[in-house]
């Protein structure tokens, strides 16, 4: 990794955690840290599962309950078990808590005001696209990438998504039974893989590889949801599933696609695929890609470029 890049990261890191208050055990002027301040944040006026928050905030439990105990004793918030299952537990503010949060949102308005006011229009301009454009790439940065079973709740829900955003986005409609759906075991090892993203810690894309033998590897099933996108992993996804079918020692790549999702189309042709006769009778396909695949190192993997 580039040194310069790295030195450039940190010295960014020092500057907005000295300029937003973040060393200060006292944040925006309130007698606590910043750890429970955000928690506060979080856990919102509807209130929150405390697993939930953990994964929200990338915590580990104890620092997270020690957090909510603190918070506990000063009144602001009350932590509860469910009745129905004893184990999960959530989080609600009190009415002290709520007039806490919406003091810190205040505070936090006038943070963000200050940070903006000693510049002139254009420089503000720029500032606040460039913490934009942050953001989205931190972002992106949190999302994994996971190998799950077909059967996992979260690959079925990413499944369910993808076969309605199809059904409005098709001309014809879309009913799964008449496609050419690849059965579950298709995608389990040895015959193929099924991936799930995850962006803290909630299901938001999905894609699977077959590996059938004697033939060219196939990628089905490739959807990311909606408020996911632009983080770049339709182009993650694409690198990782050419990643694994070269290691299980395929040299050709396929899929098939429908006309209607243009912007699928777009990255499929950026990607290095190439537009091919049909090599299947899938009935809501228009395109068909194929792309060939060069052997890598063993242990080397394509570094993902772009958003």
């Amino acid at each position: 990794m580039d040194r310069t890049q790295i030195e450039q990261v940190r010295r960014f890191n020092r500057t907005v955690t000295e300029r937003v208050g973040v060393l200060n055990d006292h944040y925006l002027g309130r007698d606590r840290p910043i750890g429970e301040a955000r928690l506060l944040w979080e856990i919102g006026e509807e209130g929150q599962d405390v697993r939930r928050l953990r994964e929200r905030l990338g915590l580990d439990s104890g620092y997270v309950s020690r957090l909510l105990r603190s918070l506990e004793a000063d009144g602001l918030v009350i932590v509860e078990q469910q009745h129905r299952d004893r184990r999960v537990r959530t989080v609600r503010l009190t009415d002290q808590g709520r007039t806490e949060r919406a003091l810190l949102d205040g505070r936090s308005d006038d943070l963000a005001g200050s940070l903006l006011a000693p510049l002139n229009t254009a420089q503000r301009a720029r500032l606040v696209a460039a913490m934009a454009e942050v953001d989205r790439l931190l972002t992106a940065a949190t999302v994994t990438l996971d190998v799950v079973d077909p059967g996992h709740p979260d690959a079925r829900q990413c499944l369910l998504a993808y076969f309605a955003e199809l059904q409005e986005r098709f001309d014809t409609g879309f009913d799964p039974a008449r496609s050419l759906l690849p059965d579950a075991g298709e995608l389990r090892p040895p015959n193929g893989l099924f991936l799930v993203a995850r962006l803290h810690g909630q299901p938001v894309g999905c894609a699977g590889l077959k590996l059938p033998p004697g033939a060219p590897a196939e990628i089905k099933r490739m959807w990311v949801a909606p408020h996911a996108r632009r983080l770049g992993l339709g182009r993650r996804f694409l690198t990782e599933l050419e990643a694994r079918a070269v290691e299980h020692g395929r040299d050709t790549l396929r899929l098939d696609t429908n006309k209607a999702l243009a912007a699928a189309i777009g990255l499929y042709n950026s990607f290095g695929f190439q537009e091919v006769p049909a090599f299947n009778d899938e009935p809501y396909a228009h395109h068909w890609f194929e792309k060939r695949l060069a052997a890598r190192p063993s242990g080397a993997r394509e570094t993902p470029t772009g958003p």
